[in-house]
């Protein structure tokens, strides 16, 4: 079953290849690609400001979050 398939495999390959070359090359009917759009440098619709702000307050909530269980647990204390 497995004796012969490196030479298989390149005979299959083979013949595919020579039914592609001896197809005629149509001329394409196909038109130019669209120019792509440019990036917008707004994330989830949000300006670089709106972005830091953001990230910011959940920084400052998390590090509040933080602090009080520490200090409820009595990790810390004032």
């Amino acid at each position: 079953m497995f004796d012969d398939l490196r030479n298989d495999a390149a005979k299959q390959y083979e013949d595919e290849f020579e039914e592609e070359a001896q197809q005629p090359v149509a001329k394409s009917s196909f038109a130019p690609a669209a120019p792509r759009r440019a990036r917008s440098p707004k994330l989830l619709g949000m300006t670089s400001l709106q972005r830091f702000v953001l990230l910011f307050l959940l920084l400052i909530a998390t590090c509040m979050l933080s602090f009080f269980c520490l200090f409820i647990t009595g990790k810390i204390a004032l």
